[in-house]
């Protein structure tokens, strides 16, 4: 494989002490392409095994996430800042899929009969190939696992470029599959520094054996990737970031809307794709939410991520940190007003205190940009109609929330915001039972659920007759 792999050791660092934890050699192309290489060749023979076979390795993965379940998530708190109790419930989840997609893999691609005049007319889903995962340090196992249990399971290898700065987790994953007895090759970690992420990844989207791709990340890396992988003509998954509105309405249960938001936002330090970022609340409301949303702030509790009482750990790495101020800043310059929090904490480590903007107006960074970590926006709406405006009034389209007395009301409301997936009375988050994915700028295509593990087959069509027909037909 074609490419210059850069000398120097891939470097990890705690982001709570910013001391350095391990050390790992990047990969030549040579290496990446023995890698390649061998997932195609363990792919030829897996495609051909039972739906029961690849349950049962993939409950043994399962097993394996459960019984390393404190190993794995210390892991990811020391990598990229997790509180712990937050990542063993990442552990907890990356089984659970395991076991939906092992309980259901075969039913979701089971053949679908379709009635016509042939003897037998049907739509068959088989795998694709080799698919390669490019996926981001936020939820360092959970994003993997969500894509690859149902790419093995539909018969497929895998392939991983993870962030550099969980390499340890990535490598961690690839563990877990060789433990649990999978083929050699099947599922494999490459292991690539950071300078050369654009080259090798061009290189492996355009590699004849390499069939897809599926990417989480920013909207920068989806255009780059998505770019190569249609002049490859391959197969893309994206899933890119999210400005999502946490829109309440005037006859919500403000309080407990409230609660749920100070979660909904600040979960995993704010650094999630999904999580509530603009707070579009209707103006008879506004003001009580203001204080009950700021009182919830107040009570979390930051500090070190191994210590389970902590709710809020340090962002995961300088740059981002850096990056958050900035928005915020720019944003208080033009108007915004500090209710809570707005700037790093003094002393060691990536810590910034959560924060709460009021007066956020649409042409402030805050709320025309995602905001990638512990800072939430306030913004009130006239009325219902406002509300869906402000809503609709962003570049992304990931997730929404309503809150409302009216379940039916807020279901109409939501069907006017355009975003992936709509909760009422609930705060947006991935379940492996219903697809997950996003749309404008959000990205495209589906991952979990049935939708999901269909998006790494090739849906074919069967038409099957006895013999020659008697007649043709006079259109394609």
């Amino acid at each position: 494989m074609a490419g210059v792999i850069s000398p120097g050791l891939i470097r990890t660092v705690n982001p709570a002490t910013e001391k350095e934890l391990a050390g790992y050699e990047p990969f030549d192309a040579d290496r990446i392409e023995q890698a390649v290489n061998a997932a195609h060749d363990a792919h030829l023979t897996w495609r051909d095994t039972t739906f029961a076979h690849r349950a049962d390795l993939l409950r043994a993965a399962a097993d394996v996430l459960t019984r390393r379940r404190a190993e794995f998530a210390r892991l990811i708190t020391d990598e990229m800042g997790k509180a712990i109790g937050q990542a063993e419930a990442e552990i907890d989840k990356c089984a659970l899929n395991c076991r939906f997609y092992a309980d259901n893999a075969e039913r979701f691609l089971a053949d679908t009969a379709v009635e016509t005049e042939a003897v037998a007319s049907y739509v068959a889903y088989q795998p694709l190939g080799v698919v390669l995962a490019i996926m981001p340090w936020n939820f360092p196992f959970w994003q993997v696992i969500r894509f690859a249990a149902p790419a093995l399971m539909a018969g497929n290898a895998a392939l991983l470029k993870h962030s550099p700065n969980v390499t340890g987790c990535a490598l961690a994953i690839e563990e877990v599959f060789r433990e649990a007895g999978y083929p050699d090759g099947l599922f494999r970690t490459l292991v690539i520094a950071e300078p050369d992420v654009p080259a090798a990844t061009g290189a492996l989207i355009e590699h004849p054996q390499v069939a897809a791709v599926t990417l989480t990340g920013s909207e920068r890396a989806g255009v780059a990737v998505g770019t190569a992988a249609g002049r490859a003509l391959k197969r893309s998954v994206l899933e890119l970031g999210g400005s999502d509105p946490f829109v309440v309405l005037a006859d919500a249960d403000v309080a407990g809307a409230a609660r749920v938001a100070a979660r909904a936002r600040f979960l995993n330090t704010g650094q999630s794709c999904i999580a509530a970022k603009r707070f579009v609340v209707e103006e008879p409301v506004a003001d009580e939410f203001e204080r009950l949303f700021v009182e919830a702030v107040r009570d979390l509790r930051v500090g070190d991520p191994a210590d389970p009482s902590t709710d809020v750990g340090p962002m995961a790495r300088a740059d981002l940190m850096d990056a958050l101020e900035r928005q915020v800043s720019a944003s208080v310059e033009a108007g915004a007003r500090v209710l809570q929090g707005g700037e790093r904490i003094a002393g060691t480590g990536y810590f910034f205190a959560p924060t709460v903007l009021a007066d956020v107006t649409a042409d402030m960074p805050v709320f025309a940009e995602e905001t990638f970590g512990p800072v939430a926006a306030l913004i009130r709406a006239r009325d219902e109609d406002d509300a869906v405006r402000l809503a609709n009034e962003t570049p992304f389209g990931l997730g929404a929330s309503v809150w409302t007395s009216d379940v039916e009301r807020g279901q109409r409301v939501g069907r006017q915001i355009r975003s992936g997936a709509l909760f009422v009375n609930s705060m947006v988050a991935s379940d492996p039972r219903l697809p997950f994915g996003g749309t404008k700028r959000s990205g495209y295509g589906r991952e979990l659920a049935a939708e999901g593990i269909r998006e790494f087959t090739n849906v074919r069509t069967f038409w099957v007759q006895a013999g020659p027909p008697a007649d043709t037909p006079l259109s394609e």
